[in-house]
């Protein structure tokens, strides 16, 4: 499924395109998948029912964690993305040794509706049931068909550190990667898609593992923008207490399904 020879052969630019990239680290890979492969996963995809959990932060966003049983194509995708050879890519291409996580914790398929939205934020840190794995990757590959930039939902970027941003398009066959540090925000704006159109991208993290903890641990650290209500400001102010305070009384539900 994935174009590894093709990758393989840009090594050496991809790297370099990562680290010179701003606002900080991240790259684009075009055709990342064989194309046809690709399209049939994209065809196998059914309108998605589960919510995400980020509550008012995101409008009509849904979630599939466990996409490899849609079909044989998605299956495909995913040994791809865990296996140890897209590992030495990417830690090549990070100059750290970085690897995926074999069981996709709180990645998968995302499916924005009409509307949908999601606010800026940082993503969690460590993660949450192996504490020494550090979070140093957002892998976004998206499958939106035949998508135009009016249909807006750009992959917005911007560093807490200096305030500088961009817009990263997200056509059908693009993988993103993306730093995680704590100044690495990202989102998306309110979309426009067609009816029967969705926003569609697989997401897939990938660690280093600590020998010693570098930053508190967080969950996710929403950072909705100067327009928004003075609930959802107090929300996200509190959030990261809230959600530890939940996950200690009843545990994670994410955890749960994995």
């Amino acid at each position: 499924m994935i174009n590894f020879i093709e990758i393989e052969e840009n090594l050496e630019k991809f790297r370099l395109a990562y680290h010179i990239a701003q606002p900080f680290p991240h790259l684009i890979i075009d055709n990342f998948c064989d194309e046809a492969r690709l399209s049939a996963a994209y065809n196998a995809i059914p309108e998605l029912n589960n919510k995400s959990r980020d509550y008012v932060f995101a409008n009509n966003k849904f979630e599939k964690s466990n996409y490899k049983e849609l079909c044989p194509e998605l299956h495909e995708l995913y040994e791809d993305l865990t296996s140890e050879r897209f590992n030495k890519i990417l830690s090549f291409i990070t100059s750290k040794e970085i690897f995926v996580d074999p069981k996709n914790h709180g990645g998968g398929l995302h499916q924005g509706k009409k509307n949908s939205f999601l606010d800026m934020h940082l993503d969690f840190n460590y993660h949450p049931l192996h504490k020494n794995w550090y979070r140093e990757l957002n892998l976004l590959l998206y499958l939106n068909k035949d998508w135009k930039p009016e249909y807006k939902g750009n992959l917005k970027i911007l560093d807490l550190r200096t305030d500088k941003e961009a817009e990263l398009e997200v056509p059908f066959n693009r993988l993103i990667i993306q730093q995680c540090a704590p100044y690495t925000l990202h989102g998306y704006d309110m979309t426009a898609f067609p009816e029967g159109k969705y926003r569609t991208s697989i997401a897939t993290y990938a660690y280093q593992k600590h020998k010693h903890l570098i930053e508190k641990p967080r969950t996710t650290d929403w950072h909705p923008n100067q327009d928004s209500n003075l609930f959802k400001k107090l929300l996200a102010k509190n959030y990261n207490f809230l959600v530890s305070t939940k996950n200690r009384l009843f545990g994670s539900g994410t955890a749960k399904n994995q």
